[in-house]
């Protein structure tokens, strides 16, 4: 077993943008772990619709 890792995980979400109301989207974190536990969340973005990929920082998370 590794001591330090990263590791892409991907999962669905609702997002909620301004444009578009209520969205669904696959949303991927890139997260760094020390001896399986999770450190920090590296850098976390999704994919849209049309293939481009974007930071999740222009959506909110929808509750």
């Amino acid at each position: 077993m590794k001591i330090i890792y990263i590791k892409r995980e991907t999962k669905y979400e609702k997002r909620h943008t301004v444009k578009m109301g209520e969205l669904t989207t696959k949303v991927t974190y890139i997260k760094k772990y020390l001896l399986g536990l999770p450190l920090k969340t590296l850098h976390k973005y999704r994919e849209t619709y049309y293939g481009e990929v974007k930071d999740c920082g222009d959506c909110m998370l929808f509750v």
